[in-house]
């Protein structure tokens, strides 16, 4: 499933990262926003479990959270969406994984992996910004896969269709949110209009 998210708050916020004149501290705070905003959709079916609790008026009966969630940002810019998600869940756990591109095969490795024991029986949430040709994110998701985690979803801030295709031939079980699906990959695979390298703006690096 792919679902974009197009709250006009998140619309006016993607406008401001998208800007060529927008320096770091406005990318990283604006990004970060981002992805709380889009929190609240992508947590939308999480499910229930029914408690019974006490209010200091009366027995309540109601419900919390019946899974743990995990965040694994994909080094380094999906560290720039952790903040804004946290807040809203501070009892999130978070594990990180790195991937880098063969020079030769051009395929992605995994360079660095640490994961919460939990990835089983949690709802885990792989971030990463930009969704471009799909390739380390559909790398990312195997190697989770093969860690044990079920229930998966896929956050990015701005895709191509390229991407959005790799993930879905890859990973049709793996939903994918966005909070703008852009026209195309350039000839050198940056997402057009996009909003440049997410990495490198997000923490002032070239």
């Amino acid at each position: 499933m792919l679902k974009l998210i197009t709250h006009p708050l998140i619309i006016h916020k993607l406008s401001q990262i998208r800007r060529k004149e927008t320096g770091t501290k406005d990318f990283r705070q604006n990004l970060d926003e981002i992805a709380g905003l889009m929190a609240y959709e992508i947590t939308r079916d999480i499910p229930l479990q029914e408690i019974d609790i006490e209010t200091p008026v009366s027995e309540c009966h109601t419900g919390e959270m019946a899974k743990e969630i995990v965040l694994i940002p994909v080094l380094r810019a999906g560290l720039g969406m952790v903040d804004g998600i946290t807040s809203l869940i501070p009892t999130a756990k978070v594990g990180h994984i790195g991937m880098y591109r063969d020079h030769e095969t051009l395929c992605p490795m995994e360079y660095f992996a640490k994961f919460p024991p939990n990835l089983p029986d949690s709802i885990v949430m792989i971030l990463d910004p930009m969704l471009a040709t799909g390739g380390s994110a559909s790398a990312a998701i195997t190697a989770i896969k093969k860690r044990g985690a079920r229930t998966i979803k896929l956050v990015c801030i701005v895709g191509a269709p390229e991407g959005v295709k790799k993930i879905q031939s890859d990973h049709p079980d793996v939903d994918i949110f966005l909070s703008a699906l852009d026209e195309k990959l350039n000839e050198n695979g940056y997402i057009v209009p996009g909003l440049g390298d997410a990495g490198d703006r997000l923490f002032g690096t070239k």
